[in-house]
């Protein structure tokens, strides 16, 4: 399932708070398939549990920006609305980290 289908998904689904962790583990099917890693390797894709909020949220802002070159996460990142990110931020600070 791609982004574009969560979000077209989402858009006739109820209104959520900024910080949702329930739409943040919703949406969070989509980062496993590539952020499931456990103990971070040097140049390997960052697992994201426990990761702050602020600094999720300043690195997918910076991927929608086009401030970061990552083709993946840039389109990632524009498909996903402020709220979106904000839960994932959330849901993700929530989780203990590797």
């Amino acid at each position: 399932m791609s982004f574009a289908a969560v979000a077209a998904g989402l858009a006739a689904a109820p209104a959520h708070a900024a910080a949702d962790r329930a739409l943040g583990e919703y949406l969070s099917a989509e980062c496993a398939a590539c952020h499931m890693g456990s103990a971070p390797k040097a140049g390997a894709i960052p697992a994201l549990a426990g990761m702050p909020a602020d600094q999720f949220t300043a690195l997918m802002m910076t991927y929608r920006r086009g401030e970061r070159d990552n083709a993946a996460m840039g389109n990632v990142a524009k498909q996903l609305s402020e709220e979106d990110i904000a839960a994932l931020a959330a849901y993700y600070a929530g989780l203990k980290a590797p």
